[in-house]
């Protein structure tokens, strides 16, 4: 062998040699690059607080995930724009995510209204989607790879309000007719669609049912309006501000009825609680968790534990009861099956949601074919014996007594609503 070609044979291995370990750093500096997750989240607006509240326990789930390793070995990294609890902004954040960001996963913002746009994007892109608190948002959609983690099961306009009227029903004598009112939005037009075929499936006379501008301040003139009718039920379905606005004037105008209530989001938000404090005695409302003693979901007060000193520190919900936990719980989900499935392959990542179920801070979740949970939990509570505003009592048992479902029931539910209204 001349020296000319042993020269050259060597110089070819060296090469060679420099280019396997430019390749070895190549993918080990692949592997390294973040799982990036994108959504749109209200940071302002009039669900700001919620928003925030959900993007805090996201960051927790982050950490806690990173601490261990991360997902696939990798880190995991969240790019998030302010929607402004905006839909018109959905369009424009999503597609940036996904052009310009080039996130790896996509996630929704807080809230039915904010949900709906996003959903056709997802369908364009094959994206799985997991959804924050939607209320029936894929009815007209039914895309295959929507998920959604508010526990109302598989027929969520109906099983979010199905159990105000089984209360209502088992009153004696039982409630024989009802007044149906909530916001002109997309989420109450949703809650009083299941409230119609629930009152009619419980033989319930509707002797009221309209709506009212979000933006209205003065429920007085509603509420007397309702109180006309003499209904012996008084079902709401409402956002936070105009929530307060009917529990002030229920107040004020002093409503007499059997039952009143329904879900009226807020309710499960220190804010609220603390705001109205007496003024929510003996009503009937959707929550999704209370301190009770028969309420013993997994893993729910370590979550907490990490969740509330933030909170207060970051002048959020003190709480946490009403959307962070669910929040921190749907990035379970999807975190588990990432790591199942071993990759980012979107339709792997769906089947295994769809046929799973998911050991999370809010107990056990497994999903329907139209993304809904499986087997619903909503509860159904009555609040009592509220003094003052304080907000430590919220965090004792025996002011938000669970009265539906019966497995989870923790006290009888008084009636009727004016007698108990202090």
């Amino acid at each position: 062998m001349s020296g000319r070609f042993k020269s050259s044979l060597s110089l070819f291995g060296r090469v060679l040699g420099a280019l396997l370990l430019a390749l070895g750093f190549s993918a080990a500096s692949f592997a390294q690059q973040p799982i990036k997750i994108g959504f749109g989240m209200s940071m302002t607006g009039p669900l700001a607080g919620n928003g925030k509240a959900a993007l805090l326990a996201m960051e927790i789930w982050r950490d806690d995930v990173n601490a261990k390793g991360g997902l696939l070995g990798r880190k995991v990294e969240f790019v998030y724009y302010d929607d402004q609890t905006n839909p018109s902004t959905i369009p424009g954040i999503y597609n940036k995510l996904l052009d310009v960001d080039k996130v790896d996963l996509i996630m929704s913002g807080y809230g039915t209204n904010v949900i709906a746009p996003t959903i056709p994007i997802a369908m364009r892109r094959n994206m799985v989607l997991m959804s924050l608190f939607g209320t029936d948002a894929n009815a007209k959609f039914k895309y295959d790879r929507y998920f959604q983690i508010m526990p109302n099961g598989p027929d969520p306009s109906l099983g979010l309000v199905d159990g105000f009227f089984v209360v209502a029903a088992a009153m004696k004598p039982r409630a024989q007719t009802v007044a149906l009112v909530g916001a002109d939005a997309e989420y109450p037009h949703a809650a009083l669609e299941g409230a119609r075929r629930s009152a009619k499936n419980h033989g319930m006379k509707i002797v009221y049912d309209k709506t009212y501008p979000p933006n209205t301040t003065d429920c007085a003139p509603v509420i007397r309006a309702i109180q006309a009718t003499n209904p012996d039920a008084v079902f709401v379905a409402s956002y936070p501000p105009d929530t307060a606005c009917m529990v002030r004037a229920a107040n004020e105008v002093g409503l007499k009825t059997k039952q009143f209530g329904g879900p009226m989001i807020g309710l499960g938000y220190a804010a609220l609680k603390t705001q109205l404090g007496p003024m929510l005695n003996g009503m009937t409302s959707w929550e999704l968790y209370v301190p009770e003693p028969t309420i013993k979901f997994p893993f729910i007060k370590e979550f907490l534990a990490k969740y509330q000193p933030r909170a207060a520190k970051e002048k959020l919900d003190p709480l946490g009861f009403y959307l962070p936990p669910y929040a921190y719980a749907q990035m379970q989900v999807v975190g588990e099956a990432i790591q199942k499935v071993g990759s980012l392959d979107q339709d792997k990542i769906s089947q295994y949601i769809h046929t799973h179920k998911f050991s999370t801070v809010v107990g056990d979740v497994s999903f329907a074919k139209n993304g809904e949970w499986a087997v619903g939990r909503p509860l159904y509570v009555q609040y009592r014996g509220i003094k003052g505003n304080d907000l430590e009592q919220w965090k004792q048992p025996g002011h938000a007594v669970v009265v539906w479902p019966a497995s989870l029931k923790s006290g009888e539910h008084l009636y009727p609503y004016n007698e108990h209204r202090k």
